[in-house]
């Protein structure tokens, strides 16, 4: 049997009867299933990329690209057949059709304009989280992926994870009652996430750009400024220019369990408390502490649930439970509280999810498995194996963008401190602040429009 024909059968027997939504019909009815090794390129080869690239790397790699030689060094020479670029556009100018997948691990400012273009070749695409570093972007990058019929995913590898599908089946099965709060946060990294310390600093310094670094390609779509090493290679997320703060980067990990579990949806109001931070004078930077509160409707058989999230100078509330055993609450994770009891959960998919108090979690009775566990990981089975079987990855752009926009309209709540935000997800608009509005969809530079 011919190779295409193969794969078009197993996609075909891998959905068997099921309903299938019209999205992944539309991805089952895609024709660039490569042949059995993947040709695949790597915008941001560095850093993440290179750690992403370890769970590929039985693929053919016959692109790599970096605005950085220092940073993406250790990787070139893993690879050394791989063809080498600093402009993904140059990149795909040179050997589009020698490109089956790309994967996106840049900077969040330019994950839109890299996975657009490889969207636009109609090349399948892995990006990092969040999706994008605004919601207008999140918005075009669905469209694009649905309309070009590639299989994506977004990185955020613990929903292949096997904890994320038993915490998902403790709720339906009614462990703890009807969910009605999450406390979820981050307290790791505070110093990366907070650079108001730098302000001053960034305004007077003016260190030459170091050899190897093309700091216009970095920049990308952001506004010109001037290089400072403290923007690189790490500190980036703090800055509002480049990063999506701590509640971007961790969003799509810890709230993932439960977004998944309660279909969360698009909240319809968001509110944020900030400490030590003027949205005004300090509107490059993130916040010390950020407590920002997401309201979900009502949806299907579930009543509305409230979201708190917790970062830097602002703790997950110690449950009373944990406090009679003398144990600490997760401080990156998430606690779930239903009518009937509670599950806290660590980042990445639910890691060392268990009901509180401990005696409870040892007299319950785990439910039967109703969703498939994945076997390969979140590169290769989830997304390298979906796009040889030609059937959609777990985290797709539809699914991993719209957990995306939380954290990306968490970020607008900073800057609209102390204002509640009612959200129109349909509209795609603030109904009652239009300064909020503003940031949905910021400008970019010119050369870089998406």
């Amino acid at each position: 049997m011919k190779r295409r024909s193969f794969l078009s059968t197993s996609a075909t027997a891998a959905f068997g009867f099921q309903v299938v939504p019209a999205h992944v019909v539309r991805a089952q009815e895609a024709s660039k299933t490569p042949a059995s090794k993947i040709r695949l390129a790597v915008i941001g080869c560095g850093g993440q990329g290179g750690a992403d690239l370890g769970g590929m790397a039985d693929e053919d790699i016959v692109a790599l690209c970096d605005v950085d030689e220092r940073r993406a060094a250790e990787t070139f020479g893993k690879f050394p057949r791989a063809k080498r670029f600093k402009d993904f556009r140059r990149m795909f100018d040179a050997m589009a059709n020698d490109i089956d997948a790309v994967l996106v691990a840049t900077p969040d400012h330019t994950h839109a304009v890299a996975a657009l273009a490889a969207i636009g070749h109609g090349k399948h695409v892995y990006c990092e989280k969040p999706l994008a570093h605004s919601v207008a972007e999140v918005r075009a990058m669905r469209r694009a992926a649905l309309e070009k019929k590639v299989i994506t995913q977004v990185g955020n590898q613990g929903h292949s994870s096997d904890s994320i599908r038993l915490f998902c089946e403790m709720v339906w099965s009614g462990a703890i009652g009807k969910v009605t709060e999450i406390h979820a946060g981050c307290d790791a990294f505070k110093d990366v996430y907070c650079q108001t310390r730098h302000q001053q600093m960034l305004q007077t310094e003016r260190p030459p750009v170091p050899d190897g670094l093309d700091w216009d390609l970095w920049l990308g779509p952001a506004a010109d400024r001037p290089y400072h090493p403290a923007y690189l290679p790490f500190n980036w997320r703090g800055y509002s220019a480049f990063g999506s703060g701590c509640i971007g980067d961790w969003v799509c990990h810890v709230l993932d369990p439960s977004f998944w579990a309660l279909d969360l949806g698009l909240p319809n109001a968001i509110t944020a408390e900030v400490k030590n931070y003027d949205p005004k004078a300090h509107a490059e930077f993130y916040p010390q502490g950020a407590r920002i509160t997401f309201e979900f409707p009502a949806k299907g058989d579930r009543g509305p649930v409230k979201v708190i999230w917790h970062d830097g100078d602002f703790s997950i509330p110690q449950p009373e439970e944990l406090t009679r055993e003398n144990r600490k609450v997760t401080g990156t994770g998430a606690v779930v509280i239903g009518d009937q009891g509670k599950i806290m959960h660590g980042s990445h998919g639910a890691g060392g999810c268990r009901i509180i108090p401990e005696a409870r979690m040892k007299e319950y009775q785990l439910p039967d498995q109703k969703i498939p566990r994945v076997k390969g990981g979140h590169h290769q089975n989830d997304w390298l194996d979906a796009i040889r079987a030609n059937r959609p990855a777990g985290s797709s752009f539809e699914y991993g963008g719209a957990l995306s926009e939380i954290g990306l309209l968490g970020m607008i709540a900073i800057r609209r401190a102390g204002v509640r935000l009612e959200w129109d997800d349909a509209a795609m608009k603030f109904t009652n602040d239009e300064a909020a509005n503003a940031f949905l969809n910021p400008p970019r530079r010119k050369g870089w429009e998406i």
